[in-house]
């Protein structure tokens, strides 16, 4: 039996019988091309969307986690940081603060966020002097996060109070001798810089003065300036305009050699504390997992905005060294911190209260 269909006068055997004329077999051929066209045409397609998408990081708001409260150091790098981070890097950057344990609670909320680039911590050196204090911490350090930049470090500056009848190092440290006890100081923390830096000196001189953790570094500036606090060690950046106001006095740097900000001011190693020295750093990490390239993408508007002519002036005025590392680089120097601060906690009898 016939079937019949109409090219160029011509009838066809039946396709029922498994024979294919061969216009048929012509139609089914370009069918299956245009098939297959179809399908590479879309895979292209994805492809191109996905490689569009990792080259378009970042593509939203990015969040700058901050784990202190508003006013002390970190907040006050993290926020003349975002401004020109985002410029850099075309996004708005957004500091976002989450103060609490030492710094702990902000950290575990990077690390369990979503490893895309879009939330990075800002932190300082109680991440690597935690694991020392603490018994127990909700993540690790070296493993958790993925370090992006050591980006700068900064001295600190012992300060009083005007009421407080001690105009040198020599002699803070006969007066809390005289009434052990009786004078305190303020810190953003258990753990944080100003803790840190308070005991190692009390430690060094014998002296008994008592530890007042307030909730942030910018309380803690404000209990001293008010005078609630007898005494602090403070960054740069919040103690200079009091120093300049008359509201604190400064006695010493807590760095090994003097600062240019303040040449008459004297270490206070050399101020009759032999050993005393204290530097603090500041760095910027993405959770564990972060993909390789949005690392790269990180450390390199990172090290653009840390080595921008404004910014670095604007850093140096308030006594920070601009740095800005590889991601390599700011591994070992965590690693290297941990076990270095281990041994001073250690010598130290230093706990979390």
């Amino acid at each position: 039996m016939l079937n019949r269909g109409r090219d160029g006068g011509r009838w066809y055997p039946s396709l029922e019988k498994g024979v294919k004329p061969a216009l048929a077999e012509e139609q089914t051929l370009q069918s299956r091309l245009c098939a297959i066209v179809l399908v590479f045409a879309v895979l292209g397609t994805l492809h191109a969307a996905a490689s569009h998408g990792a080259d378009a990081f970042p593509a939203r708001t990015m969040r700058m986690v901050v784990p202190y409260a508003p006013g002390g150091s970190v907040d006050v790098f993290a926020r003349v940081l975002a401004q020109k981070f985002g410029t850099i890097i075309g996004q708005q950057v957004v500091v976002d603060n989450r103060p609490g344990a030492s710094g702990n609670i902000g950290t575990e909320l990077v690390v369990r966020a979503p490893p895309d680039g879009y939330t990075i911590l800002m932190t300082t050196l109680p991440l690597v002097l935690n694991p020392s204090l603490y018994a127990k911490l909700p993540f690790d350090a070296t493993t958790d996060l993925a370090p992006v930049s050591l980006i700068g470090a900064a001295p600190f500056i012992l300060v009083v109070h005007p009421s407080l009848p001690a105009a040198s190092v020599e002699e803070l440290i006969a007066l809390a001798k005289k009434e052990p006890g009786k004078l305190n100081y303020p810190s953003g923390g258990n753990g944080t810089n100003s803790h840190i830096a308070a005991e190692l000196f009390k430690s060094l001189t014998g002296t008994n003065i008592v530890h007042v953790a307030y909730k942030g570094g910018g309380p803690a500036v404000i209990a001293t300036v008010s005078g609630e606090a007898n005494l602090a060690f403070l960054g740069f950046d919040v103690v200079l305009p009091h120093v300049k106001a008359g509201r604190l006095r400064p006695l010493a740097l807590t760095a090994a050699r003097r600062s240019k900000l303040l040449p008459d001011l004297p270490t206070i190693a050399e101020s009759g504390v032999p050993g005393y020295e204290f530097s603090s750093w500041y760095g910027v990490f993405a959770p564990a997992r972060t993909p390789a390239g949005i690392i790269a993408t990180l450390n390199l508007s990172l090290a653009n905005a840390m080595r921008s002519s404004d910014l670095a002036e604007r850093l140096e005025k308030d006594g920070t060294h601009v740095i800005a590392s590889s991601p390599e680089a700011f591994r070992a120097h965590i690693q290297a911190e941990i076990k270095r601060w281990a041994a001073v906690v250690k010598q130290a009898h230093l706990q979390a209260d």
